[in-house]
């Protein structure tokens, strides 16, 4: 669990440190992802699926299926009753796909949200550079 929550803030901070670090997603593994949705036979294999399936879609470079996934992810945190690591890893990757979707200050304020709801506060100025620096580009 320990190792998790390290690479978690390990994978944040490489997100916002300046280099694009974040994964792409090929068509393949999207693929993948949904039938493996489609041939759950639990709620729990299910519900694993659908997060593999959201992954895959905010790392994937097609712009619809980075939205088809924010959807997926902001449905699953209305209403659910889960734990504060499954929040915060929804949060993150709601966070990957408004940044894949350039949209720099709602990334932001997802990221800044999960690190509330973890409750470990890092240096936020650090981790949220690499917005700030893309927000800026785009100014300009």
């Amino acid at each position: 669990m320990d190792a998790k929550i390290g690479r978690f803030f390990d994978a944040v901070g490489a997100f916002f440190s300046g280099g694009e670090n974040i994964p792409w997603c090929d068509r393949d593994v999207i693929d993948g992802c949904e039938r493996e949705v489609a041939e759950a036979t639990t709620q729990e294999h299910e519900k694993e699926g659908i997060m593999r399936l959201s992954w895959a879609l905010v790392h994937s470079r097609n712009q619809d299926d980075v939205l088809r996934g924010i959807g997926m992810l902001q449905a699953s945190l209305v209403g659910a009753t889960t734990s504060p690591l499954q929040v915060r890893e929804k949060l993150y990757l709601l966070g990957v796909g408004h940044y894949r979707n350039g949209d720099y200050p709602r990334s932001r304020q997802f990221l800044d949200h999960c690190l509330e709801v973890v409750g470990f506060i890092h240096d936020i100025s650090f981790i949220n550079n690499g917005v700030e620096h893309n927000a800026l580009l785009n100014c300009l």
